[in-house]
């Protein structure tokens, strides 16, 4: 692979994950599997996302900073999103927590699953795995559900999913 590339969705993911797991030891096989991606596509994303310098050279520390600046001021133009149709799904941007409670508002923003318990307005997940990760870790849940209200949010959303996210990467 060049070292070089374009970050891709699924690049922010990963390194939402690894501030997921806080202190834990990780390997990228884990990874992988945790977020329903295959060990050369995470491979991959470490080297593109040590190359923007969101992660330090040794690969396993994000650059939290960085990122949130990234997502912050980036998301709604790299990875712009429209709500779509009614569907079943798991609850994101303003509808899930940490938002939820912050916000009134008659509907709900989803990424359409199967095993989702919420009706809503589709929202495209950042990558196609990211309902099923986020299911099954809570805290990846919260920072994905944070930068969706960063990618469909009007400025109010926006701001108070910066600061949210802001705690979450120093806890």
């Amino acid at each position: 692979m060049k070292s070089s590339g374009e970050m891709r969705p699924q690049d922010i993911a990963v390194l939402l994950k690894i501030i997921a797991l806080g202190d834990a030891h990780w390997l990228a096989k884990d990874l992988a599997a945790s977020l329903r991606l295959s060990p050369a596509e995470v491979s991959y994303s470490l080297s593109r996302s040590a190359f923007a310098g969101l992660l330090d050279g040794s690969k396993r520390k994000v650059m939290r900073a960085a990122l949130h600046e990234l997502l912050r001021y980036g998301s709604p133009y790299v990875y712009p999103v429209r709500p779509g149709g009614m569907v079943r799904g798991v609850p994101t941007a303003h509808s899930a927590p940490p938002l939820r409670d912050r916000f009134l508002s008659d509907t709900a923003y989803v990424w359409p699953s199967e095993k989702g318990t919420v009706q809503g307005q589709a929202i495209e997940p950042l990558y196609p795995g990211a309902p099923e990760a986020a299911m099954e870790d809570e805290r990846l849940h919260a920072m994905l559900a944070l930068v969706d209200a960063m990618r469909v949010g009007r400025t109010r959303e926006r701001t108070e999913a910066a600061k949210e996210l802001a705690k979450l990467f120093k806890g």
